[in-house]
Formats: structure tokens, sequence, C-alpha cells
């Protein structure tokens, strides 16, 4: 059915989101609290509502257990506590990826990928300083420049009981339970943010005549009117995938992954110790991730079908978590590599699984959503007049972020020193490998990444990520110039490197000891 469109002129006042979950929870909430739609919503002049109409019937994927530290900076705009996050949703403290056998396949292979820069990152060129050297200290990049590798290795948290919420001696982010913090946000979102929650399923859309979506059609809520749509219904993109036929981008070409095996695995012991990173295990033909909670493990087995079969990729998970393939109580996952082509058409917008999905290697899937949502709310246009303008730049925000993932991801493939499978062979072959990353690696063979190769105000990984897997992955630099390199000054950094880590880990408590504290006590509230 069409109807007439909107006054162009008139203030939005309607936000719909569709679908529940993570994204649209974390959407909702990020809006509101921007919007204070809750308790005092009689100050708010931009009279804004925020509706989320959440199907009773369609399950939430339930994976994407890590996030960025951005999470601690999106709960504290939404008016979360940190110790309610923390004992209700199962989570604990993230500090980085541990990547194992990515390099050469051997068991004693790895390297980290901390949460925090290297030491006077910015200042000096370590990066330059530590090739250098290491062939005398014998350290790897990370465990030379950064305090978080030791703190990760020892199992130690990222602060102690005193701190602050949100604060901490190094920086981290989170693992949690994916489906505790859907059901945490929506408590919160709709008992002190003011959002209006429906459950029924939509059927259909009402269109205007200029192409605008009118309403939503609910099975047993009638029509539901909006000015702005979000689309956070997964896979499934019913608004911008089903109704406005968006393509779908697919990046399968570059990255292989299309499966994954998840499963839940309890501790041995109730005192075991908590992992204060993913551990990011390569196999054949993918890898495995494993996130430790409070109570129980999550692991799974991503893999390129093209690669290998299911049983066989069943077969190395059961060998990683030494357990009997039959005893696995797993669950199936298709990865379809990709995003829409754009994600804002009309007045909807796409945020999660809607917009597209990649390998969780870096945990981008969360970010994403919060970027998304954080953009959303502060660039929420003041009409429909001006709602182009935004979603323009919208769409443009978030190609560049896709595609610049997109190349991260590659960049832990395609430098990888193995060539025992077909899988990695065939990640190495140039073919595969995205020319805007071939241009980085072509300049990065005489000189570190730095900040100056990523000039954009949209970057999502920065420079420092990038000298992290080049050179944790044996990356070897012919460095053309000294450029910030000083060698008295490296050493100054090194030397203050080491007193920062040698003061943490005498003071740091162990992650799940932490953790047990902040239950009994809590922490500090900001």
């Amino acid at each position: 059915m069409q109807t007439r469109p909107a006054d162009q002129t008139a203030p939005l006042k309607n936000i719909v989101i569709v679908g529940g979950g993570t994204a649209g929870w974390l959407t909702a909430g990020r809006l509101a609290a921007q919007f204070n739609t809750g308790a005092d919503a009689v100050k708010n002049t931009n009279n804004i509502r925020v509706t989320l109409i959440e199907s009773p019937n369609i399950p939430t994927v339930g994976v994407g257990e890590g996030t960025w530290p951005t999470m601690r900076s999106t709960l504290i705009k939404m008016g979360i506590r940190e110790t309610d996050f923390l004992t209700q949703c199962d989570a604990t403290f993230k500090q980085g990826a541990k990547f194992a056998r990515w390099t050469t396949g051997k068991q004693d292979d790895f390297y980290y990928h901390p949460l925090m820069l290297p030491q006077g990152f910015g200042k000096t060129d370590l990066a330059q300083h530590w090739q250098t050297v290491k062939q005398v200290t014998g350290q790897s990049f990370s465990e030379a420049v950064c305090i978080q590798q030791a703190i990760c290795e020892k199992g130690l948290a990222p602060k102690t009981i005193r701190a602050p919420e949100f604060n901490g001696a190094a920086n981290y982010a989170y693992h949690l339970n994916a489906g505790k913090f859907a059901t945490f946000l929506q408590k919160h979102c709709t008992q002190n943010l003011g959002v209006n929650h429906i459950l029924d399923d939509v059927s259909g859309v009402n269109i205007a005549d200029n192409g605008d979506i009118a309403s939503v059609i609910t099975k047993a809520n009638g029509n539901i009117e909006g000015d702005l749509f979000v689309d956070c219904t997964g896979f499934n993109a019913l608004l911008v995938g089903k109704h406005y036929q968006v393509p779908f981008k697919d990046c399968s070409d570059v990255l292989f992954i299309d499966s994954a095996l998840a499963v839940q695995l309890p501790y041995s012991k109730a005192d075991s110790p908590i992992a204060s990173h993913t551990i990011s295990t390569a196999q054949d033909a993918g890898w495995i991730w494993d996130i430790g909670l409070t109570h129980r493990r999550g692991i799974g087995h991503v893999y390129s079908s093209r690669h290998t079969s299911e049983s066989d990729a069943l077969q190395a998970l059961a060998t990683y978590t030494q357990t009997d393939c039959d005893k696995l109580d797993v669950r199936k996952i298709p990865i379809k590599s990709g995003h829409r082509e754009k994600f804002w058409v009309n007045n909807c917008v796409a945020v999660g699984l809607a917009a597209g999905f990649l390998e969780p290697l870096e945990a981008s899937a969360l970010v994403l959503v919060e970027l998304s949502a954080q953009m959303i709310a502060e660039q929420l246009p003041a009409n429909r007049a001006t709602m182009n303008i935004v979603a323009k730049r919208f769409n443009e925000t978030f190609l560049y972020r896709w595609d610049k993932i997109i190349d991260f991801l590659k960049l832990h493939y395609c430098i990888s020193q193995r060539t025992d499978t077909a899988f990695w062979r065939d990640n190495c072959d140039p073919a595969t490998i995205p020319q805007s990353l071939q241009d980085l690696l072509a300049l990065w063979q005489h000189r570190a990444p730095s900040d100056l190769d990523f000039t954009s105000n949209n970057e999502v990984f920065p420079a420092a990520s990038y000298q992290y897997v080049l050179y944790g992955m044996g990356f070897n630099t012919q460095f053309s110039n000294t450029g910030l390199y000083n060698a008295a000054v490296a050493d100054a950094h090194f030397m203050r490197k080491q007193l920062n880590e040698d003061e943490a880990l005498k003071a740091l408590p162990s992650n799940r000891e932490l953790l047990e504290k902040i239950a009994q006590f809590g922490l500090q509230p900001v």
C-alpha cells in the first residue's frame, strides 16, 4: 500500500528499529540515551520516540562474544554500570588476541595483537629499533614494545578492584555472553531509557509515493509508522535486502571462511583460569576461536568448505577441545562474507548482520554495530529534507570501513609462511589480495606502518594494529630511511615499557580473582 510522503521539513519524531538481538538493542539504547527518551523525557525538546519491534519466533544468532574497547564508552553513554554489565552478562576482561600457529604452523608459533599501543607510538619508530636488536634480545615485537603480552600470558586482569568503573592500568575490552547481553540491554532500554518494545512479527511494508517506508505491517499490532527505520533483522535483511533489494557485495574471493561450528563448554574446575585474551588457533582450513567467560568457554571452528569437509572440521574441533565428536553439542552457522552495496536507502538504514557479516577474526561485528549506532545518533537528520545528505555520508563512511576491515583480516592470511595446505597457499595468491592491501604491503617493505598510511577519520584499525600483525608474523621491513628512528630515544622507551610491565605484573590480580571480587563488592561508580 502506498501513502503520501510526510512533510519533508517536519522534524523526525519516530525511529522504528525492526529486530532485536545485540544489534537492535545497542542501537535502540544508543539512540534513546542520545535523545533522552526515558524518565526525563519531559525535558527533551527533541521529543523523539524509539520503538523496537522484535519477533518472538526468530532466535538471534547468539555469537559475537568479543568486543573492542569502544564498548566501554558505549556502555557509559547508555548509562550502564560496569559492575552490572559484568555480573549479569557473564562478562570477562579482554586485552587482545593471541594468534597461535598462524605464521609457520608449528606448535610454539604465536603472536599477540594487544589492545594497547606500542610504547611511545608516534614519537619514535620502535619497529625499526626492535628489528635491529631482536636477534640479540629474542623478543617478539609485541613482547618488546607493549606490556600487555606479559599480562595476558600470566592471566592477569587489566585493573584492580580499587580502579573505578571503566578505568584500568591497561586498555581493555570484554568477552560476554551474547544472549544474556541482549536481554540485559533490553531490560535497560525499556526500564531506564523509555524504548517502546513490541513483540510481534513484521509481515510487510507500506511505502510512500517517494519510495520511503511509511510503516511496517505487524501481525498483531497493525501498521507501525516511523520517520526512520533501522533494519536489525539479521541475515534476513527484511527491509534493506528483501524490500529495497540492495545488492550484496560478496567478498568470498578474498576471505574464504564460509562456515562455523560453535560449542559451549564448562571449565574443568570452578577455579580454572580465565584467559585475558581471545585465543585464535589456526587449523588446516581455518581457525578456532576460544573465549573465556566466567562459567564457560565459547569455542568455535570457522573454516572454508572449499578446503575441508564438515566432518573433518568437526574432528578438528573435537581434537582441540579434547572431546569426542558425538559428545559435542555443535551449532552450525553459515558465514556469507560480504556486505550490502549501500546501507542507508531512503529512510531505512541497516545495522548488524543485515548490513553484512565477516568471520569473527578481530571482533569486528559488534564494533560495526557500535559505530553505526553512534553515527545514526550523533548525525540524525533533523528532517526528511536533509536525510539524503546524512545517508550519503553514512554509506561512504561504512563502505570505507568495511573495505578496510576486509583488508586487515586478509593481512592475517596473506603474509603467512604456511604452505602445508591448499587453504594457506590459496590465501597467499596475489589474485585474492585486494590491490589496496598490496599497495600497503609494497610500502611496508621499506618502512613501518604509520598513521600517515591511514588518513581518514573513519579508520577502524590503527597503524599500530597493522604493526602487531605484520611483525608478529615475521614480516621483514628493509628500512630505507631513519625517519623517526633515534636509538637513544628508542632505548628509553624500551626501558619505560619494562618498568611499566614490572609494576603491572606485581600489582594486577588474575582475571578470575578480580571478577570474583567485583561480583562480591562491585566497582566504584564513575
